[in-house]
């Protein structure tokens, strides 16, 4: 089960320590010589370093300056995300929720989502959101799940703002409001969700047209949480 690709999750590790060696392998990195970066991070890494760390779990997961190995990912992430990484928690838990470099274990995916999502990392957020949506790890509790998906939609994660429109269309997990559903289907097709449009279009034709403008009106007026 493909729950999420991992999308600009590592850009929290950008925020990274006041360290020579690091900034010239984030540098390295960033212009693709990915061996080089490796070079700088793995002394740091091995140090105990979370950020390093985590990126070494991220090159070995994509291939990047080393062969990939989900194991060798596995051990740097989990390295990182018993010292508060939230980025590391996250990837962590997707590995285990899709069985890469370890058993798949939706108990454990669960886990180290929710350590990552109440850190605010939204990915984490709407992942957990998922699981108890689809009763993955965790008995099916949407009232729940649109908890987790409500907090990572209002930080703007357009898959999370398209569940929630879905949520508040089909009344799961909270009454069913048509004008929210619109609001936040809108949302996400503003972020290139295209294909939500069709959903926003067919629920457009149940609804008044003050209905309508008071949603359209949201949709402009919103504004990311931090």
């Amino acid at each position: 089960m493909k729950i999420l690709v991992i999308v600009l999750v590592f850009l929290a590790w950008f925020v990274a320590p006041a360290n020579a060696d690091f900034d010239a392998g984030m540098a390295a990195y960033q212009r693709g010589d990915y061996v080089t970066a490796f070079y700088e991070w793995k002394p740091l890494a091995e140090q105990g370093d979370a950020f390093a760390q985590g990126w070494l779990g991220h090159m070995y997961d994509q291939e990047k300056g080393v062969p990939k190995d989900l194991k060798e990912a596995m051990r740097w992430y989990r390295l990182a995300a018993e010292q508060g990484d939230a980025a590391a928690q996250f990837n962590l838990g997707h590995m285990y929720a899709e069985g890469e470099g370890a058993p798949q274990d939706y108990m454990e995916a669960m886990r180290w989502y929710r350590l990552a999502a109440e850190q605010g990392n939204a990915s984490a957020q709407y992942n957990l959101g998922f699981l108890y949506g689809q009763g993955e790890g965790v008995p099916q509790d949407y009232k729940e799940a649109m908890r987790w998906y409500r907090l990572a939609a209002e930080q703007g994660d357009a898959n999370a703002q398209s569940k929630l429109g879905i949520m508040y269309n089909l009344g799961l997990g909270i009454p069913q409001n048509y004008v929210q559903a619109h609001t936040w289907f809108s949302l996400a097709v503003a972020q290139g969700q295209k294909e939500v449009s069709v959903f926003r279009d067919s629920l457009a034709k149940r609804m008044t047209p003050a209905q309508i403008a008071e949603a359209e009106k949201l949709a402009r007026e919103w504004k990311p949480k931090k």
